[in-house]
């Protein structure tokens, strides 16, 4: 039966009309992924809420336990210098409220250059160690990065220093302390040597130690402890830097 032209007609139309359908699909395919990446996008931003959310929530909470831990220990702290029986004690209970004031400005604190942290350090550990009747070294390297460290790393970092200078005073009998710090390769290398007493048995079992691992871990860094070259204690601390960068 040969072709007519109404058969063609109607062929070009069908062609057409499937045409019109197959691009109708494509841009309907095309529309549904522009709204499911929408959708995705919004589900993203919705958790980075709720994590945020959450992230200040209990913050909130922490400075507030903080805050009730100075004005009640605190109080105490103080109560117990003026009215301890004799220097000594009261020299305790000074450096007691001295640690729990440094700990609830650290929790409070926000990102710090690395050099105004490590300025901060070394006046808190001269004054320290004047006060104990002992010698401090402390070399830094004048080339260190100077990009703030995050709110975490400065507490961290800060705590680990000032346990690792409270553990040679108290438990070591170090009559010399020596703090260094240097950047090799983006990563900051810190050690507190001292020339007091080593022991084995004691590194790891007390809560300073564990404390001062657990605050490493969460930094990323390493720690370790070894024998001083003066028959001491040296702590090791190495923290990468570019992940704590604020």
């Amino acid at each position: 039966m040969p072709t007519t032209p109404l058969d063609i007609t109607l062929l070009l139309l069908a062609l057409a009309a499937g045409t019109g359908l197959w691009v109708q699909g494509i841009r309907q395919r095309r529309e549904r992924q522009r709204w499911a990446q929408r959708l995705e996008e919004l589900e993203r931003r919705h958790e980075s809420l709720q994590r945020e959310a959450r992230r200040h929530a209990v913050a909130a909470e922490r400075e507030r336990i903080y805050r009730d831990l100075h004005d009640d220990l605190g109080a105490r702290l103080l109560d117990l210098v003026y009215a301890a029986p004799d220097a000594a004690l009261a020299e305790q209970a000074r450096a007691a409220l001295g640690s729990l004031r440094a700990l609830v400005a650290d929790a409070q604190r926000p990102a710090t250059p690395l050099a105004q942290l490590l300025a901060e350090l070394q006046a808190e550990t001269t004054r320290r160690l004047q006060a104990a009747g002992r010698e401090l070294l402390w070399e830094q390297d004048p080339g260190l990065p100077d990009a703030p460290l995050d709110q975490a790393a400065t507490l961290h970092l800060s705590r680990i220093v000032r346990e690792a200078v409270t553990n040679a005073l108290r438990h070591a009998a170090a009559q010399w302390l020596r703090v260094r710090f240097y950047e090799v390769d983006g990563v900051l290398l810190c050690d507190v040597t001292d020339d007091g007493r080593f022991s084995e048995e004691r590194i790891g079992s007390g809560t300073g130690t564990q404390s001062m691992r657990a605050r490493a871990d969460e930094l990323g860094a390493q720690i370790a402890w070894h024998p001083g070259t003066l028959g001491g204690t040296k702590v090791t601390l190495r923290v990468p830097l570019g992940t704590h960068h604020a």
